[in-house]
């Protein structure tokens, strides 16, 4: 990717967005003259007029369209600004369109554009999550160029890509480099270095980073000691884990609720729970109320664990204490009765969380789908998938195939079809071993199914 590219080509635009195009351009570039104030009054400022273009922007869905308004509005006149090019190099990134962003990346130099940093963090978080990292050094390294001036935060963000991407020796490389790039480091710049040593195993390294960070004067953070923390819990070495929370406390550093978290998840891998549990009562006297995140570890021992009466338990207590249950809390529950095969009781959960205000998430649903299948309950599994489709959430692949299997096995062809409709509007690609499940079951089933399952045949 380069900074400056060719123009791609673009989406007609909507004609219905052509009509009041050049009326709102000539209002908002337009010069208007005021009535003097009064002398001894305060000049009211007049309110400040929506942007036409970024109003318009938002409302479209589709990147193309987008880019393609950009271009109608130019070539009438308008005059793009930076909110102008932020508003939509953030649309074509999110869409992984990073061919327009170059575009648009080229206009704005050539207009001399003064751009906000905010935008190249922006980039350079998309272009991580593509994994496209040289592309992602390249937009740091030209962020100048644009009449903006890096900071930290930006050399955080490019940190944060390169250790996430698993360029270990280029953010190695970089974190050293820093002063010599102009940059002063912060604890945010040493917590990605030290998150990166702990997540490759090696606990020394993380520790020399730490010390350099105390060397520096650098302030460690609740982050800096948590990540060190939960490494420790995990490890199993939870009397070190409490060393660095004294530590902590020593130095001023309140912990939160994630770092009793991740203490109390030590306790209950080592089969601690009463004393996860009293830890979790004790943090609000120190002035740190628990929050569902302490709960839900609670919840998960007591689950995974088979203690079904303990974990009613804690949910009585939580809503005592008017704390509302959230998604995690009950996928929990859903989670651990779809595995024993009380999928009626797990549903029964699915209903209240619903009832309770609190809106189940796509592992919500896939579990239910999956827990009804299990115990051969396709109508169930049905009636949850269509809430599921209804609320944009998509199964797995296997999820549809299952469900065809025992609804065609049932006599439910034509529910087996709508399922089928659904996979070739979601152009959903089916492997060999599960087209041998589906084509038993429906090739039997008469003209419209096997007409179907050939459509999806040419669709993957």
């Amino acid at each position: 990717m380069t900074v400056v590219a060719a123009a791609t080509k673009s989406k007609p635009i909507n004609p219905s967005h052509l009509t009041t195009i050049v009326i709102h351009i000539q209002n908002a570039q337009s010069y208007h003259t005021h009535k003097s104030s009064p002398k001894h009054s305060k000049p009211h400022k007049p309110p400040r007029k929506p942007i036409q273009f970024l109003t318009e922007i938002k409302q479209i869905q589709d990147p193309d369209e987008a880019l393609s308004l950009f271009h109608q509005y130019h070539h009438l006149g308008f005059k793009h600004h930076y909110p102008s090019y932020s508003s939509l190099i953030y649309k074509l990134a999110k869409a992984r369109n990073f061919d327009a962003v170059d575009t648009l990346l080229g206009y704005a130099n050539t207009y001399n554009v003064r751009c906000g940093e905010a935008l190249f963090i922006g980039l350079i978080k998309h272009l991580g999550k593509a994994k496209m990292i040289d592309e992602a050094i390249h937009v740091f390294n030209n962020i100048k160029a644009f009449n903006c001036v890096p900071t930290v935060q930006s050399f955080n963000t490019m940190l944060n890509v390169l250790v996430d991407n698993d360029r270990i020796d280029d953010a190695d490389l970089m974190f050293g480099n820093a002063r010599k790039m102009g940059f002063r480091l912060n604890s945010v710049s040493f917590n990605v270095m030290i998150k990166m040593w702990l997540r490759k195993g090696e606990w020394d390294a993380a520790r020399l980073v730490f010390d350099e960070m105390l060397e520096r004067q650098v302030e460690p953070s609740v982050v800096t000691y948590n990540c060190q923390i939960g490494f420790l819990c995990r490890r199993g070495e939870l009397d070190k884990a409490k060393g660095l929370f004294d530590d902590m406390n020593r130095r001023g550093q309140r912990a939160n609720a994630v770092t009793y978290g991740l203490l109390m998840e030590g306790l209950c891998c080592l089969g601690k729970f009463k004393e996860a549990k009293k830890l979790m009562f004790d943090m609000e006297y120190q002035g740190c109320k628990p929050r569902l995140l302490n709960y839900g570890v609670l919840m998960t021992d007591v689950v995974r664990n088979g203690k079904w009466d303990e974990a009613k338990t804690i949910l009585v207590e939580m809503k005592r204490r008017r704390i509302k249950p959230d998604a995690v809390i009950y996928n929990i529950l859903i989670n651990y009765l779809c595995k024993e095969g009380r999928t009626m009781d797990a549903y029964k959960f699915l209903v209240e969380m619903q009832v309770e205000g609190c809106e189940p998430n796509a592992a919500t649903y896939r579990m239910m789908v999956d827990g009804f299948c299990s115990v051969d309950d396709f109508e169930g599994g049905l009636k949850v998938l269509n809430a599921m489709l209804t609320t944009n959430h998509c199964p797995r692949v296997e999820t549809f195939c299952c469900l065809i299997v025992g609804l065609s096995r049932g006599g439910k062809i034509d529910d087996a079809c709508y399922i089928l409709e659904e996979m070739y509007k979601r152009k959903l690609r089916v492997n060999l071993k599960l087209w041998e499940s589906i084509l038993p079951a429906v090739s039997r089933k008469g003209e419209a199914a096997i007409e179907l399952v050939n459509e999806l045949i040419f669709a993957g």
